[in-house]
């Protein structure tokens, strides 16, 4: 019966194919609801978790202190499917790179937009497609800022997919806010 077992477990796992290696990529801008819900959908994203990083302060809440952190979202994503290139492009077509005061609605330090590299690969393509950016907007100072990463703090738990546990809210928020506004008026309509 052993043998059984394990010529059995030896051809699935010959059969099964193996899981695809994933990856991660750390993005702020602004409201990390709104930042969620435009990564979660693409196709190759396996995760999108919201949180803080940036800042010295070990263990940053929402509600209690996060100082010197940004709000945030890390995406874990298959890089057979989806490039970090792509999550590049999809970054920039979702936030206001010209306002160094914050996000939309939400102003101060937390809210501002960049993006936290993680090796040589990520900041040549992140510094790439921050120049083609300012390259496009020449009349216009582009303050998003390129940083390395450091530790990404998970924000607490009602926190995740906010837009899913509360659709109705979440959508007042984000149209109250101007954001899908704002990001037509500089990237014009971009397809749904």
């Amino acid at each position: 019966m052993s043998r059984l077992l394990c010529t059995l477990l030896l051809t699935l796992s010959i059969a099964l194919p193996a899981t695809a290696a994933t990856e991660q990529a750390i993005f702020a801008g602004g409201c990390f609801w709104c930042m969620e819900s435009d990564y979660q959908d693409l196709d190759g994203v396996i995760d999108v978790v919201s949180g803080f990083t940036g800042g010295e302060l070990q263990n940053p809440t929402y509600k209690g202190n996060h100082e010197g952190h940004y709000e945030a979202v890390q995406v874990t994503y298959n890089p057979d499917v989806v490039s970090y290139q792509e999550l590049l492009d999809h970054y920039w077509i979702n936030i206001d790179p010209f306002d160094d005061r914050g996000q939309f609605c939400d102003k101060g330090f937390s809210y501002r937009a960049a993006i936290f590299v993680s090796g040589d690969e990520q900041r040549e393509l992140a510094d790439a497609s921050h120049a083609a950016v300012v390259s496009r907007f020449p009349d216009q100072q582009v303050v998003t800022q390129v940083l390395p990463a450091g530790r990404f703090w998970p924000v607490e738990e009602y926190h995740q997919d906010y837009y899913l546990k509360n659709p109705v809210r979440y959508k007042y928020y984000r149209w109250n806010c101007g954001r899908d506004q704002r990001l037509e008026e500089i990237w014009g309509k971009t397809p749904d």
